[in-house]
């Protein structure tokens, strides 16, 4: 099943309208999968196509498929939130790297909790419902004079 008829799937199971601005909102992430985008990132993508869309309803979007837990809201240590699909192929959130000099984030899709997971089950009783990941460091070119993005002062996510 593609992304977007599962989110289609779960708007109505929980009696929610996939109203054409919501629609575009979701393929807005979808389109930008990598990039971990803000509210206002969003925004100004959606903005082009629904110029009357206000920020508001932007933020309600994204604040609902958080509840929804088709997305999750996650801060990269830089004070903004940013928005992050989750996958239906892995039970849980994906892991991420994060550079201090240059703010470039990777993803990890492979779930290297697995095993502690199980560890967690017959030692403690605990169920593991979901879990994320974030390592934060440097990039070995960020170390030295080869990364671009430090010397020019951007960031990306």
């Amino acid at each position: 099943m593609n992304p977007m008829d599962t989110i289609t799937q779960q708007f109505a199971a929980h009696n929610y309208k996939l109203t054409s601005q919501r629609e575009a909102i979701v393929k807005v992430l979808l389109e930008n999968e990598k990039d971990h985008l803000s509210v206002e990132e969003v925004y100004m993508l959606v903005k082009g196509s629904f110029p009357q869309l206000g920020l508001a309803t932007v933020y309600r979007t994204l604040e609902l498929l958080c509840e929804l837990h088709l997305v999750e809201k996650m801060n990269f240590g830089d004070g903004v939130s940013r928005y992050d699909l989750r996958s239906e192929e892995h039970d849980h959130m994906h892991h991420h790297l994060i550079c201090d000099s240059c703010g470039k984030v990777a993803e990890i899709k492979d779930d290297w909790l697995a095993e502690l997971e199980e560890k967690l089950e017959k030692e403690y009783g605990f169920s593991v419902t979901d879990h994320r990941l974030d390592f934060k460091g440097t990039y070995r070119i960020c170390t030295g004079s080869g990364c671009k993005r430090a010397k020019e002062g951007q960031t990306i996510s």
